[in-house]
């Protein structure tokens, strides 16, 4: 099974579906309507659902309920467990709901205050408008956020600027073409003083406006360097101090950012050590939270093992490309998911994003 894809239009959504039932799945309305109450009262509760805590809301006798749930077990949507005579969803009925009986949720007035604030932020760049929301999001839904920007090293240069603090101690800030903006807080060492760092910076200002960042190193060596050796004794302690600047900026793991990275920790299916260790030892692995990157439209959800990264959760997530900034939004939690509400948090800053870009 694939997973599922919205794109919602004007509050309107229209489902791609992405399970192909089998004539022996068929269901009636009753049912359907029981598993869509039973996950979302699990969602809630985290505890088994027992058939007679349904016969007000169903308006059908405890019998039927059973019967019905026990058909729904036969289809492999509902799961018995050890400890209750009650059923929870099993990884294809929360599937059978994502494609076929969930309704997008509307926000509450203060999500969309929260999120229009910064949206709205006209000193804002998209970047960091985009990871602002996305805390937000990770705030209203306990969940963890993870934002992917395409690989930095593919940006241009626009302007390095070095902020004198004190007598050995500056800010290096670089600007790119996107308007990423990266600073750092830095000594300087001993043997230069920070008038040859200021001096040195508009020289590679000069130069390599337009490069771009994985280029800037080598650039550094062999264009810049020969220059600075005219004008600077110690040219290869600017030099050095430079290069490092650049290096830190290339690769650090500054396009993935993460948001309530923790959050995952506090869900009740995370409730023993290994369960804890594992998780955490997967958001620390760059590779792996890599492949949550994609390049698909709409808000499209993966459900345990067909997100690639844990069988244990589900991954919301969708692209953005808005102007020369573009990469992935996602949300990380728990298969029993508020998926209503996150699909549509997502869909607002998507396309909010869309709809004001410049």
């Amino acid at each position: 099974m694939t997973s599922a894809k919205y794109n919602i239009i004007i509050g309107l959504a229209l489902l791609k579906k992405s399970a192909k039932l089998k004539e022996s799945d068929f269901m009636n309305t009753r049912q359907q309507e029981l598993l869509k109450l039973i996950i979302e009262i699990f969602i809630k509760t985290v505890k088994p659902v027992g058939s007679k805590s349904l016969v007000k809301k169903m308006k059908c006798s405890s019998a039927t309920i059973r019967n019905d749930m026990a058909y729904l077990e036969s289809l492999e949507y509902l799961e018995k467990t050890h400890t209750s005579s009650g059923r929870v969803p099993s990884e294809q009925g929360y599937k059978y709901y994502v494609d076929y009986l969930m309704k997008p949720k509307e926000l509450t007035g203060d999500d969309v205050l929260k999120l229009q604030t910064i949206l709205n932020n006209k000193e804002l760049v998209v970047s960091d408008a985009i990871l602002k929301c996305m805390e937000i999001v990770s705030e209203i839904t306990n969940y963890t956020s993870v934002v992917l920007g395409k690989d930095s090293s593919n940006h241009l240069l626009k302007q390095v600027s070095i902020i004198p603090i004190d007598d050995n101690k500056v800010v290096a800030v670089v600007v790119t073409n996107t308007g990423h903006v990266e600073n750092k807080q830095t000594l300087v060492p001993s043997n230069i003083s920070v008038n040859e760092i200021v001096k040195s910076c508009e020289i590679i200002n000069k130069s390599l406006i337009g490069t771009k960042l994985s280029e800037v190193s080598a650039k550094l060596e062999y264009e810049v360097k020969p220059i600075i050796a005219t004008k600077i004794k110690q040219y290869e302690e600017v030099m050095n101090f430079f290069q490092e600047a650049f290096n830190d900026f290339t690769v650090k793991q500054s396009d993935i950012f993460f948001s309530g990275k923790t959050n995952i920790l506090k869900q009740p299916e995370y409730n023993e050590p290994d369960k804890i260790k594992g998780i955490i030892s997967k958001l620390e692995n760059v590779d792996l939270v890599k492949r949550i990157e994609t390049d698909q439209e709409g808000i499209n959800i993966y459900i345990g093992e067909e997100n690639k990264f844990d069988d244990n959760v589900t991954i919301v997530k969708t692209s953005y490309k808005i102007n020369d900034e573009e990469g992935t939004m996602a949300i990380i939690g728990p298969k029993r998911m508020e998926y209503d509400k996150v699909v549509m948090l997502l869909n607002y800053i998507k396309n909010y994003l869309e709809r004001n870009k410049e």
